[in-house]
């Protein structure tokens, strides 16, 4: 086994916390990547504490990892030591049922294992995220990092980035279409940066005007304080699609009225409550509401070389481990632009 160094949550009421566990050896189809960067996702604090019910505990969170290539199995041939090397949402699936055939590991009908919080293949070992020094991945749930891209600044993407890009990719949203982006916090920034390099006409809806000038400068052609009562009224009509990133509870059927006919309104923000939903606002232009879930790992890959090709990555405060609980604080608050991200040279 791997001696391994990282920060858990032994339980939903305490602040994470140093922590020693162990890795598996190399397989032959796996890779041992040393941890550059973890990003700081708000699911890692619903989880730690809790929120969402049914975490597992101790529980060492991240899903946003970048590193460097250490050690390759004996099968291994995508990946060779001292590449730069991402890990996303999930570092393992069932491969066999037609979502993993189809390249859509994140929709898998067998077993997802999430990247923490959740369970190996075997169904019984836990898995352990990258708030650490090491982890052990098969060589199918890796992805390279474009060398155009900062890895502190790549990190975001593998979820952030990644749980944008899918859904725009999916609609195919592009030159021509309108394009509102619900809240300007981690995933929304980067829904800004990739609906504009794909040639959308962005614009971004918040509910002050304190972003405004961020906004402008990460490429919305547009943006509107939703607490003007006349912003809604105003906007009545106007967007092919609406990226709703917002997690807090809000009414959907406000923004379902600012879509064209046959618009499209996108869910990928994560309320901790359900929403209340009116027919009429679908039914009266035959409006869409859907959700969308990260990417596998083909389009994980296909987002991170547009990124690199288009030279943007997150926008990121980076923090030692050490400052992991106040930054949970932080992010809870919405204190930050737009991404923390864990420098884990820290823990060693």
């Amino acid at each position: 086994m791997i001696d391994v160094h990282g920060y858990a949550a032994l339980d939903a009421q305490s602040p994470l916390t140093p922590f020693r566990f162990s890795r598996r050896e190399v397989g032959r189809h796996d890779v041992l990547i040393k941890i550059q960067y973890c990003g700081i996702c708000h699911s890692d604090v619903h989880q730690a504490r809790d929120e969402w019910g049914g975490s597992l505990f101790p529980m060492v969170p991240g899903h946003e990892i970048v590193g460097t290539v250490e050690k390759v199995g004996a099968s291994v041939k995508q990946f060779t030591v001292g590449q730069t090397v991402g890990v996303g949402c999930f570092v393992d699936s069932c491969r066999t049922c037609p979502a993993c055939k189809k390249g859509l590991e994140q929709y898998c009908e067998g077993h997802l294992a999430f990247t923490y919080n959740g369970k190996e293949r075997d169904g019984v070992t836990p898995t352990y995220g990258g708030y650490s020094t090491k982890v052990v991945v098969d060589q199918r749930y890796i992805v390279r990092i474009p060398k155009r891209l900062r890895p502190e600044e790549a990190a975001p993407l593998l979820c952030a980035g990644i749980t944008t890009y899918s859904p725009l990719r999916h609609w195919r949203v592009g030159k021509k279409h309108r394009l509102a982006v619900v809240g300007l916090g981690g995933l929304g920034h980067m829904a800004v940066k990739i609906g504009t390099a794909l040639g959308a006409h962005v614009t971004v809806l918040s509910h002050s005007d304190k972003k405004q000038a961020d906004a402008k400068r990460l490429g919305a052609q547009a943006y509107y304080s939703t607490a003007k009562a006349e912003t809604l009224t105003r906007l009545s009509k106007q967007f092919d699609f609406i990226l709703d990133t917002v997690s807090a509870p809000h009414d959907l059927n406000a923004y379902l009225e600012l879509l064209k006919t046959d618009g499209t309104m996108i869910l990928v923000g994560a309320p901790d409550k359900p929403a209340k939903l009116d027919a009429f606002p679908l039914i009266m232009r035959r409006r869409r509401l859907v959700g969308s879930l990260i990417g596998g790992i083909k389009e994980t890959q296909e987002m991170l070389d547009f990124c690199g090709k288009h030279k943007f990555g997150a926008d990121v405060e980076v923090i030692p481990i050490q400052q992991v609980n106040t930054a949970y604080d932080r992010l809870v608050l919405g204190d930050v632009r737009y991404r923390f991200v864990i420098d884990m040279s820290s823990l060693t």
